[in-house]
């Protein structure tokens, strides 16, 4: 069975396309990268980067969190209310609640401060997850 990574983004999606992006770059064709967008202007932009399928909403969340490996995302996919509201309570928990592991980016429009982490540029900490990403395919989780 192939190794199923979901990437999880709302708003424009930014984060969750240049994710995707460099994933797409990095590892093998048999890697399944599912773009999950809290609206259908961030799926449609992370399926244009190149994930292999994309759904969007709050039960297409629900649903797809619970089959997957690994789970992908700014720390806010675990905060319910989280991305001016467009993160459900029940988003959260069944991302948070999955069996999958999370790799998580600490941004501050989260409306949350990290207390001891080292504050680095967003263009480094995609570039930090992505190879932690390419590490636990590798390592098969």
């Amino acid at each position: 069975m192939a190794f199923r990574i979901a990437v999880v983004d709302g708003q424009g999606a930014g984060i969750g396309k240049n994710i995707i992006s460099k994933l797409k770059k990095s590892l093998p064709g048999t890697v399944e990268i599912i773009a999950l967008g809290t609206n259908a202007t961030a799926t449609a932009a992370m399926l244009k980067a190149g994930a292999s399928q994309g759904a969007t909403g709050e039960n297409a969340i629900i649903q797809t969190v619970k089959d997957v490996d690994l789970i992908i995302g700014c720390l806010g996919i675990v905060l319910a209310h989280s991305m001016l509201g467009e993160l459900t309570p029940r988003m959260a928990e069944a991302i948070a609640a999955s069996r999958a592991r999370k790799l998580l980016i600490p941004v501050n429009r989260c409306g949350v401060d990290i207390v001891g982490m080292r504050q680095a540029p967003l263009p480094e900490m995609v570039d930090l997850l992505v190879q932690e990403a390419i590490t636990a395919v590798r390592g098969q989780g």
